[in-house]
């Protein structure tokens, strides 16, 4: 109950700093509204290109505007804290009694709150624009999103406390995000790359959810892909949220 507490408490007050500064929710939103503005018209070409089917378009390119969304905005998560260890706030909140668990899991539902409102934005431009897809599916691919940007930023704000310095957080982040998005085919289906890049992508466990979200979109919910991708994004929830609590605790 003190964990449930503490959790509520910190989610609180992440919250109400996240809307009086809600910039950095508007500006994680632009990068793929501006893809589906941009990208979207040119859709048409890919109809009869093997990956995409024809008439499905919009079903293989969101589903990876969404992991894009799930995780290049979950990956910036550490400044946050950063901020507060630089401002003094972390160390007062770690000389209370609150637990080390709380304070990590009210920023992670803090998190949730907003990926899952950037998404919904997504989706709903995207079915404006012409995205038709399985409504089950769809609703399980939000899901799917949440976890791994929920493993995604716990594993963010692990690998901040443990840099400490915002402008080495910053330059390790730009050199993960681009081989993360490049392998992942979250723009362009890896069945299109050569056999050197597919095989390489094999390696980056973000592609085999961009494959179980694009599987979703179609209504295939029980696929080995389907399961495969949201098993693994529950693997990675357990991982980022283990390392962030260690380096949380670590700071005491």
């Amino acid at each position: 109950m003190k964990t449930l507490r503490d959790t509520w408490i910190i989610f609180l007050r992440s919250m109400r700093y996240t809307l009086h500064n809600p910039a950095w929710i508007i500006l994680g939103l632009a990068q793929p509204i501006l893809y589906l503005a941009l990208f979207g018209p040119l859709l048409e070409r890919f109809s009869a290109v093997p990956g995409f089917g024809s008439g499905n378009s919009w079903r293989v390119f969101v589903p990876g505007l969404l992991i894009q969304q799930g995780v290049f905005g979950s990956l910036y998560s550490g400044f946050s804290i950063l901020a507060e260890a630089r401002t003094g706030v972390l160390d007062r909140l770690k000389v209370t009694p609150a637990s080390r668990l709380g304070l990590l899991l009210g920023r992670l539902l803090r998190d949730v709150v907003v990926l899952f409102a950037q998404t919904v934005v997504l989706l709903l431009g995207a079915c404006v624009a012409g995205l038709r897809a399985s409504t089950t599916g769809v609703l399980v691919a939000l899901v799917v999103v949440v976890l791994l940007g929920v493993g995604i930023s716990a594993f963010s704000y692990g690998l901040a406390l443990r840099v400490r310095r915002e402008e080495a957080f910053s330059s390790l982040l730009s050199s993960l995000t681009l081989p993360l998005m490049l392998l992942s085919g979250v723009l362009l289906p890896m069945s299109l790359a050569p056999a050197w890049l597919a095989d390489l992508a094999k390696a980056n466990p973000v592609s085999y959810v961009v494959t179980a979200e694009r599987a979703l979109f179609t209504g295939d919910l029980t696929g080995a892909a389907t399961v495969g991708g949201a098993a693994l994004a529950a693997v990675l929830v357990l991982f980022g949220c283990l390392f962030g609590l260690r380096s949380l605790r670590a700071e005491a």
